[in-house]
């Protein structure tokens, strides 16, 4: 399973972004999809999670600003982002679970401007 993390860029505070994560490979099952992100210095922290049903959970830090969504068919998990923060600069991970294995995606790049 192959993924690839797109839509990261540089926004000033207050603006929105919308990242995307498409998954390939062989024929595959995936069950549970992620949003994490690292900021510099910072261990690597769970932003958001949906199941394959549709059920999503996001952190305290970004409940009511930030939206995980999945469209199984095309294999995407995507991570609506409104009103950034400064706080929220960090490199964003999409992560799947496929049966017991993970998979991670290389990483796109949030810097939101004070």
């Amino acid at each position: 399973v192959q993924l690839q993390a797109s839509g990261g860029g540089l926004v000033q505070a207050g603006g929105s972004l919308r990242l995307s994560c498409a998954a390939s490979g062989s024929k595959f099952y995936v069950n549970d999809r992620a949003w994490y992100r690292q900021a510099p210095g910072k261990e690597r922290e769970l932003v958001a999670t949906i199941t394959r049903g549709g059920n999503a959970r996001h952190a305290d830090s970004v409940k009511g600003r930030f939206a995980i969504s999945r469209d199984n068919f095309k294999n995407m998990v995507y991570l609506q982002m409104n009103n950034l923060k400064p706080e929220d600069t960090a490199v964003y991970y999409c992560k799947v679970v496929v049966g017991s294995d993970e998979y991670w995606g290389q990483g796109t790049l949030v810097t939101v401007s004070s």
